[in-house]
């Protein structure tokens, strides 16, 4: 109910009296009395008035159940949100949620993760209360093989969104990571439990660095949209409109089971495209001009012998001359 009387506050051009809510949400003076008391306690402020009734003054910057729930209404992300303050990683949190049966679209966030990782099991940097750190669930009727390219479709939803909020463009580092000057500003894991021709779910996991403010020696290649940008963003809004941009993407993808309706945009997001790269995997590397990637989401290499298809697995790709 928490979600359906923020939402209503919301929408709200004004004070929005008791009464009003009571025979909206169908619930007593009490219980909407709760919950205010619960939503003031969350750090929204809210004021009251005497035969005129609340009025929302302003949202804290949290990525609370209720909060993302107003933002999400009739979204597939909308109806399970697992809300926590601290989490060993939102990957694992949504696994659990996985094996135990929960539907497509149940989301986790968090403000923290002890145990955040990256791919190819590198250690995420998940500060407390400055990032986005979120898991959906999905169960979609692929083949495995075509499962890594859901990782592309939420490179190209979180660009679209960043895009759209901070306006500011974040470019996509195949096949993984989006930049922004050459700087890494989020970073996307897929997980998968499949068996030899049928998922039986896929883990979407994507970490924004929304309002860092600096970060450690350790990361010269890291940064945020609070450095880029200049201000704080408010972190419920730029995740929500990631999950509406992917939801719309994912329904792309799916309709042809390939990036087909996809690849003019995300190619024209590509940091690398044109650029000379460096495939590394394991101690053998490639080198060549990045063209784009294909409808399979391979990353496409020109050599001196040719064009190479790269698909992602356990490779790295790196400019010649950097991260980039």
């Amino acid at each position: 109910m928490k979600k359906k009387v923020l939402t209503l506050l919301k929408e709200a051009d004004g004070y929005l009296s008791g009464q009003d809510i009571c025979e909206k949400l169908e619930v007593s003076r009490t219980a909407i009395w709760k919950v205010m008391k619960q939503l003031r306690e969350e750090g929204y402020q809210i004021e009251s008035a005497s035969n005129r009734g609340y009025r929302l003054l302003e949202v804290p910057d949290r990525l609370t159940e209720a909060e993302l729930g107003s933002r999400l209404e009739n979204s597939l992300f909308g109806k399970n949100i697992i809300y926590k303050e601290e989490i060993d990683s939102t990957n694992i949190e949504i696994k659990r949620q996985a094996e135990a049966g929960a539907l497509e679209g149940t989301l986790a966030v968090a403000e923290f993760q002890r145990q955040g990782k990256g791919r190819r099991g590198r250690a995420w940097s998940s500060p407390k209360g400055s990032g986005i750190w979120m898991s959906f669930l999905l169960r979609p009727q692929l083949r495995p093989e075509n499962a890594s390219s859901l990782t592309l479709v939420a490179a190209l939803a979180v660009s679209r969104a960043i895009e759209k909020v901070a306006g500011l463009s974040a470019q996509i580092k195949w096949p993984n990571d989006l930049v922004i000057g050459g700087k890494k500003i989020c970073g996307i894991l897929t997980e998968m439990s499949s068996e030899m021709d049928f998922i039986h779910y896929a883990v979407v996991g994507i970490g924004i660095n929304a309002n860092i403010k600096e970060f450690p020696e350790e990361l010269p290649y890291a940064t945020s949209l609070f450095i880029e940008g200049g201000r704080e963003y408010n972190r419920a809004e730029l995740a929500a409109v990631v999950l509406k941009e992917f939801e719309s993407c994912y329904q792309e993808f799916l309709a042809e089971e390939s990036l087909e309706r996809l690849l003019s945009d995300y190619n024209s997001r590509l940091v690398n495209r044109g650029s000379q790269v460096q495939v590394i995997k394991g101690d053998e590397s490639l080198s060549g001009i990045a063209r784009g990637v294909n409808a399979q989401g391979g990353l496409l290499v020109e050599t001196e012998s040719g064009i190479e298809t790269i698909l992602s697995g356990e490779v790295s790709v790196r400019g010649v001359y950097g991260y980039v």
